[in-house]
């Protein structure tokens, strides 16, 4: 989008005035300026009013796209067109913008089978719509004096994991937790 932003240092910080949006029409006041036909072609360095002229006979908007160029840069545009395509293709960008999120999967050393398989086809899930997957497991009071236990859990976990997502992150020991990250794999 082409803006700016006007600030105002203040002892506390910085604030935003006022956005300003492109001049249009009457509102350029320079002098010269540097003229830009509807197609890109470029038509020299004219005065604003012969601009101004131009483009009311073709039945456009004089827009200045580069204020800070010396002579500053107008173009010819449907200004209002060009607003609607813009505000269109934000919208599908955020339309088609999706979100990772990191879903965590919490254990403990002593999981069995049945429950394993559930927290398994959990993680496949959240993998298959694209998420990252943290799995950890907790170990509690004894439990600590045996954390290859939990190594050997994770390990088999992205094993059988393999197929849909990538080890990111092996096993790691944090406090009382040992944790990995599994990610999706690419093209899936």
């Amino acid at each position: 989008m082409l803006s700016a932003s006007v600030f105002l240092f203040l002892s506390g910080g910085v604030s935003a005035i006022s956005k300003l949006q492109h001049e249009l029409n009457e509102e350029i006041r320079d002098k010269e300026i540097r003229l830009i036909g509807e197609t890109g072609e470029q038509m020299g360095i004219v005065s604003a009013e012969e601009a101004l002229h131009i483009a009311d006979e073709r039945g456009l908007d004089l827009v200045k796209i580069s204020p800070q160029a010396v002579p500053p840069v107008c173009k010819l545009m449907n200004y209002g067109k060009y607003k609607f395509e813009q505000s269109k293709r934000e919208k599908e960008a955020r339309k088609n913008q999706h979100v990772v999120e990191i879903k965590e999967i919490r254990m403990s050393p002593g999981i069995d089978v049945g429950d394993f398989n559930t927290k398994l086809k959990n993680a496949q899930k959240f993998l298959a719509d694209g998420n990252r997957v943290k799995v950890s497991v907790r170990f509690r009071g004894r439990e600590m004096a045996h954390t290859e236990i939990g190594r050997d859990l994770l390990n088999k976990f992205a094993e059988q994991c393999a197929e849909t997502a990538t080890l990111e992150k092996a096993a790691k020991m944090e406090g009382r937790n040992m944790s990995i990250f599994l990610s999706p794999k690419a093209g899936k």
